[in-house]
């Protein structure tokens, strides 16, 4: 690793599993302290609590919180357990649950289920962390400012799925959010930008969405110019450059993470 992130502090929602996962020990590996912030502490896909597995494989502290990203008091309790390790420098708003349900078919409750993670989640995250970052003054930017904020979307976040309507319909709000943001922060010091992972070879994607030895997942990955489907790692390298310094004047802007599916 290059540690991109020496002496910083990351808050990490949705950290235990899948994307979030790769995204918290990358974080670590490039030098960051972490905290991980989820509704449960153990991975969907199995082993050690993330947490637990960057003390033990790298030198840099992290440690859990239970956050449910739809509660703001929560989203307040993970930025507050960065301070044990001097404070907020980087936010990822990475916490999201998925719908498959026909559009016809979503109901109300289903609806607000995935705003509440997906939308509310990431405006509230943003929020406290844009409060602490700016309160605290130095984020590490290079220039004395506030820090750096990146939101996880999706590329349903650029083009839609008649098949995702309700999945696509949030992720295309944190998209808007995110430029919006980087307007209203970016004179401050603190950058906003998203990234917009294709399909990842998590289990939500994977297993969720029965994307392995299918049509549909065939279809899939031959819409991929690169011939083959996403790994978390490669979703979490493009978070820690929008979390670096090598990123200090990218601002408001998306980064694709699709092997090329979306501009092809």
């Amino acid at each position: 690793m290059t540690d991109l992130l020496t002496d910083r502090t990351a808050v990490v929602t949705g950290g235990a599993s899948g994307n979030g996962r790769a995204i918290a020990r990358t974080m670590a590996a490039e030098g960051a302290d972490v905290v991980v912030a989820d509704v449960r502490e153990e991975p969907r896909e199995g082993g050690e609590p993330t947490h637990e597995l960057i003390e033990a494989e790298t030198d840099r502290a992290a440690r859990f919180v239970e956050c449910d990203v739809s509660e703001r008091s929560d989203l307040e309790a993970a930025v507050d357990a960065a301070e044990a390790f001097g404070g907020i420098d980087v936010m990822v708003n990475n916490a999201g649950i998925l719908s498959d349900t026909p559009f016809l078919e979503v109901t109300e409750a289903e609806f607000d289920g995935l705003v509440d993670v997906n939308v509310r989640g990431v405006f509230f995250g943003a929020q406290v962390a844009a409060e602490r970052m700016l309160a605290d003054g130095d984020g590490g930017d290079g220039d004395g400012g506030g820090g750096a904020i990146v939101n996880v979307s999706s590329t349903l976040g650029v083009v839609g799925s008649g098949s995702l309507a309700a999945y696509s319909a949030t992720k295309g709000a944190v998209t808007l959010l995110t430029y919006s943001l980087g307007d209203a922060l970016g004179s401050e010091g603190v950058r906003v930008n998203a990234v917009h992972p294709g399909t990842i070879e998590t289990q939500m994607n994977v297993e969720d969405l029965d994307l392995v030895g299918t049509e549909a997942g065939r279809a899939a990955r031959a819409a991929v110019p690169m011939d083959r489907f996403g790994r978390p790692e490669e979703v979490a390298d493009a978070v820690a450059y929008l979390a670096s310094d090598r990123a200090s004047y990218v601002n408001a802007t998306s980064l694709l993470v699709d092997g090329g599916e979306v501009n092809t």
